[in-house]
């Protein structure tokens, strides 16, 4: 089974956290479902680098000093993926979207709301413990 490590932003501005839609996908079990942004690390890339580079393709924002939040092992049915989170924050909420869909900021009780990929449940959990 494909194995992939990647890294996920969990992006706070005041009270608010990004939620992001995926776009369509060739699996229907992670096709337009929310996410925290991110992407696949690069050979010889640090985590902390890969969130920093993956958010600023992808939404255009500028981030600084990701702190770790946790790592989620899942397995879908045609991968297995290590997600390393990171709680980042930000001073605006100006984005320009790349590969999502679409994007909504939302405070953490509205989280359960939407349809999220399997493997980013855990952190909206513990998002909502915290």
């Amino acid at each position: 089974m494909k194995r992939i490590e990647v890294v996920a932003a969990i992006i706070k501005y005041k009270d608010l956290t990004l939620c992001a839609q995926r776009g369509l996908a060739k699996y229907d079990y992670i096709s337009k479902k929310y996410e925290f942004p991110g992407g696949k690390i690069e050979p010889g890339e640090s985590k902390e680098d890969a969130i920093i580079r993956e958010i600023n393709e992808e939404l255009h924002l500028d981030i600084s000093s990701p702190e770790y939040f946790m790592t989620v092992e899942h397995t879908y049915p045609h991968f297995h993926i290590t997600m390393h989170s990171f709680l980042c924050k930000i001073d605006h909420q100006e984005i320009v979207l790349t590969e999502h869909l679409e994007v909504q900021w939302l405070k953490k009780d509205e989280m359960r709301t939407l349809d999220w990929a399997a493997a980013d449940i855990p952190i909206v959990d513990k998002l909502l413990t915290n």
